[in-house]
């Protein structure tokens, strides 16, 4: 007798294998057999007409400080995710001091634009040291399991304490220091490292991370704490320095081959189109290839949609956050500032101004969003009503910007009516990222290369701005299912979810359908799947805000055997633990 049996079925099974129908039996959170007629069980989920494959292993999250009060992992758990990967760009809570809980939650909140207050009341602490951390979380129930990367600015400020900034080099006894860390967190299960050199990476404060400039030497020695181990991945944020220009790429690409050779072990960094170096994903690519005939294992993380923004009034950015009058009523209560904004008066007067600053010392705002904010105008091309079907691959013809300009209506006019929409509620969408052409063919080009994993969901960050822990759904829907050109097979998507992400950190227990692995697995309604636009909620510690997207097809999703999600709402089994790389997970 099993405990639970999906019947009926088409199982695509995570390896890239073409769909078959087939049953799958489950005893003991594990999947025991894959077939027809494989007997009786205590439950059955009749599968007929659905899909059935692995549970969604999401590589890029932000969970860190989320882990240690909240039970659910939404929306992660929503949209099929099983087991997420934590610790990403380097910001994380661990290894820290009592006294620098607050410079982390700083750093966190302006890296990530996670609030605060909600990280201030929400996170329980409790630990000092990486591997107190992985024990702390992994005592609280959770819906999903957690693999914990060591994150390289908690671990600087941990070993340098005020030395920690950015332009501060690391001496010899500090890198000794933090070596001797990392090694720790690896040999507890730690499933790596992770560093950001991004020029839109500041803490709360404004400052630059402490990371962000650290030199070849404590870079490469931290990368050389793998060498000779069989576990564990490097993560590494990048953007090439891209604000000062394209002729500090070679500098910045050497350090991801000598980390990357210093560490004998795989090592991803993000991949996008950025606007201000067009071809610069294409000379990542060109280098991957090299480095890779090589025998380096270097990856890119990809997205499968535009990399941008959600913007509204009552989200962290929109259009006029830096204009003179609004400020003047930003902090009023939405249902008065949306009173305020439908007086012509206030309005013409708005209009009639400009943004001022909004990034600088002192300011967690990135440079980025002032180069927009004064170029509000030819930003409008790009923004797009989000509506209640949203649409991540729209016609440039649709923007803000073009219907603006076909109506004789001034853009930043057309900009200001569009945020009142819904009572003020309304909700644009802003790629600001892989979006150039008006299409998704670059991405397309990205995804298929044979290094890309998909990442960047940036789930529980940025909450907001985006909502993209919903791009495992969003691969299925639009690149599987519904684009017009340059589909992907159902089983080649199905795979990049679960089992080329399980090979790569080298999750051997997982990302697979097959006896003897862990029944992790999703119950898809294919035709079904639909993505709710996101909605923002009061549901933070402190009453922070967040943005949650909802999907209609996961019939149910299970964790170890347990139903975590059944049609599209959580159960209340909390099966999820901390995964230890390295560690046999029985």
């Amino acid at each position: 007798m099993h405990d639970l049996l999906i019947s009926g079925g088409t199982l695509v099974d995570g390896s890239g294998a073409p769909p078959t129908r087939a049953d799958v039996a489950i005893t003991g959170g594990r999947i025991v057999a894959v077939g027809t007629d494989l007997g009786p069980a205590r439950e059955t989920v009749d599968a007929a007409g659905k899909i059935v494959t692995p549970g969604w292993i999401d590589l890029h999250t932000h969970y860190d400080g989320q882990v240690s009060w909240d039970e659910e992992m939404a929306p992660s758990s929503l949209h099929g995710v099983t087991t997420a990967v934590l610790g990403s760009c380097g910001v994380g809570f661990a290894p820290v001091r009592p006294t620098d809980h607050d410079r982390l939650i700083r750093l966190m909140e302006g890296v990530e634009d996670i609030p605060g207050s909600a990280l201030a009341e929400g996170i329980c602490w409790g630990w000092e040291s990486f591997p107190d951390y992985m024990d702390v979380i992994d005592s609280i129930p959770h819906t999903i399991d957690l693999c914990a990367q060591v994150p390289h600015d908690a671990l600087r400020v941990y070993v340098m304490g005020d030395r920690a900034v950015c332009d501060e080099p690391a001496t010899a006894d500090d890198i000794a220091a933090m070596q001797t860390l990392l090694g720790e967190a690896l040999d507890a299960g730690a499933f790596g490292f992770t560093t950001g050199r991004s020029d839109n990476h500041r803490s709360a404060d404004g400052a630059w991370t402490p990371a962000s400039e650290a030199r070849e030497d404590e870079l490469v020695g931290l990368a050389a704490v793998f060498a000779g181990r069989d576990h564990g991945v490097v993560q590494f944020v990048n953007d090439f320095d891209i604000l000062r220009g394209d002729e500090h790429f070679d500098r910045e690409w050497s350090l991801v081959e000598s980390m990357a050779r210093a560490a004998e072990r795989p090592l991803s960094l993000s991949l996008m189109q950025r606007d201000q170096s067009p071809e610069q994903w294409q000379w990542i690519l060109d280098r991957v290839e090299t480095a890779r005939a090589d025998n380096l294992p270097i990856y890119v993380q990809t997205a499968p949609r535009g990399v941008g923004v959600i913007l509204g009034l009552e989200a962290t950015f929109h259009p006029f956050i830096g204009f003179p009058s609004y400020k003047a009523i930003h902090d009023l209560p939405l249902v008065e500032r949306v009173s305020a904004m439908r007086d012509p008066e206030f309005k013409a007067r708005l209009l009639s101004e400009s943004s001022d600053p909004m990034a600088g010392d002192g300011s967690a705002i990135p440079p980025l969003a002032d180069m927009l904010l004064q170029a509000i105008e030819w930003v409008a091309w790009r923004v797009f009503a989000l509506g209640e079907t949203p649409d991540y691959e729209p016609d440039l013809a649709t923007s803000i910007g073009a219907q603006a300009n076909a109506t004789g209506t001034p853009v930043l006019a057309a900009l200001y009516d569009a945020l009142l929409e819904q009572d003020g509620e309304a909700l644009l969408y802003f790629p600001i990222y892989n979006y150039m052409a008006g299409n998704l063919d670059n991405v397309a080009t990205m995804m298929n290369h044979e290094a890309a994993l998909p990442g960047l969901s940036d789930g529980g960050a940025h909450v907001g701005t985006i909502c993209d822990a919903s791009f495992p759904t969003f691969l299925l829907t639009h690149w599987v299912r519904d684009r017009a050109t340059g589909r992907i097979p159902l089983e080649e998507a199905v795979f990049r979810n679960s089992g080329k992400v399980a090979d790569y950190l080298g999750l051997t227990d997982r990302g697979r359908i097959a006896p003897g692995l862990r029944a992790d697995v999703n119950v898809i309604d294919l035709d079904a799947l639909t993505l709710h636009p996101p909605k923002l909620h009061a549901d933070l510690p402190a009453g922070g805000k967040r943005l949650l997207q909802f999907a209609d097809g996961y019939d149910c999703t299970l964790v170890a055997g347990e139903v975590i999600v059944r049609d599209g709402t959580l159960t209340d089994a909390r099966p999820g633990r901390v995964v230890r790389c390295g560690q046999t997970t029985d």
